[in-house]
């Protein structure tokens, strides 16, 4: 435990001993939900290289609770680095806030600079701390880590679809060209008299449909020749921890397109009460490529979970065009670093600089054609 003016800092490693005493407290967004977070603890808390950090901080004087950060810390080619509960998973990073948490930026410069003390001081140490992805805003309260000198914009972006109460008012809103391609889809896909659509409520079912989501998208990477990571043993232990703990509480939703016995398109998300994030998508390929079941296994989710009071649809991060067609609206994302030690030092002032480029767009680009590397989508 380590204590400092201005806020105190506890650790723990065990994610239930942490959120026993934050189980009152509601998730920014999914991605802080308790199911989430324990999926994810339970999945990757065995890895040598990752350990679990729960970072509690609170009001030193008067002890009430300001923010719950789900860390790890981890060892990348010999740097000791702490950052958020997501190795490539998580498309959201945020703390859970309480009710000590710091509202402008001179208390949000208190909390960072007490918990980077902590850091600094608890056994075994640090080199840096990196926190990416961190959504500005956080269920309407500013977000603390936001809101400090050092942070800037992400390279991602979220993307969300609000529609109100009126689902087929916004369904008209879409451009009539999206609008026909839709209804165009599902009229080919329906001919098929085994064709159907479906929310999963069975849990031996939806980890049924997890497998095909895991071979269609492998498939999938492969044909592109692209690294993929979600098919690994820890991560697909993840996925299962969501379905095994999350069907029955509604947080997991899983749908698929089906003709028959064949899944023709998967798609796997989360929902907290009227928002839901979509998470994986996989369907068939080429064989059914003429009623596009990608498009249309998201446009039948939303219809079906606006009937149960989904209002908000989050595409999550990545500027895909499909995405547009649904008339999204970006939400940005904020990147904060900063070296815990000397060691850290050459790595917080890298992704300084990297944040400082993407304020110059064209120069970003000239240098990553010069580095050879493609352009951000």
């Amino acid at each position: 435990m380590a204590r400092a003016a201005g806020f105190r800092v506890e650790f723990a490693s065990d994610w239930k001993q942490a959120a026993s005493r934050w189980s009152d407290v509601s998730p920014p967004t999914p991605f802080q939900d308790s199911q989430w977070l324990d999926a994810w603890y339970r999945a990757f808390a065995g890895l040598d290289d990752v350990e679990p950090l729960l970072a509690m901080v609170s009001d030193a004087v008067t002890g009430e609770r300001a923010a719950l950060l789900p860390l790890v810390r981890r060892l990348q080619k010999g740097i000791r680095i702490v950052e958020f509960a997501d190795l490539d998973l998580t498309d959201y990073n945020a703390p859970l806030l309480g009710p000590a948490a710091p509202r402008d930026a001179k208390a949000a410069r208190a909390m960072w600079r007490d918990l980077k003390a902590a850091l600094r001081r608890m056994p075994g140490g640090a080199d840096l701390i990196r926190l990416r992805k961190m959504p500005l805003d956080l269920a309407g309260q500013p977000n603390p880590l936001a809101l400090l000198d050092g942070a800037g914009s992400c390279s991602l972006n979220g993307n969300i679809v609000t529609t109100g109460d009126d689902y087929d008012a916004w369904r008209f809103q879409l451009g009539r060209t999206v609008r026909k391609e839709l209804e165009r889809s599902w009229r080919v896909f329906t001919r098929d008299p085994a064709a159907g659509f479906r929310i999963v409520a069975d849990k031996d079912d939806a980890l049924r449909i997890l497998a095909v989501t895991e071979a269609q998208q492998g498939a999938r990477m492969q044909q592109l020749g692209l690294n993929f990571i979600l098919n690994n043993e820890t991560c697909a232990a993840f996925y299962r921890n969501l379905i095994n703990d999350g069907i029955g509480s509604g947080f997991t939703v899983v749908s698929a397109l089906t003709s028959g016995d064949e899944v023709v398109a998967t798609l796997l998300g989360v929902r907290v009460g009227p928002r839901y994030v979509m998470v994986r998508i996989s369907n068939a390929g080429e064989k059914w490529s003429n009623c596009s079941p990608g498009r249309l296994i998201i446009e039948r989710t939303m219809a079906a979970l606006h009937g149960d009071g989904v209002r908000e649809v989050d595409f999550s991060i990545g500027n895909y065009a499909y995405k547009r067609r649904f008339g999204v609206a970006p939400i940005a994302l904020a990147d904060l670093s900063a070296a815990l030690s000397w060691r850290g030092l050459p790595y917080a002032l890298r992704d300084r600089v990297a944040r400082e480029l993407r304020n110059y767009p064209r120069l970003t680009a000239i240098i990553k054609r010069a580095l050879g590397k493609p352009p951000s989508h």
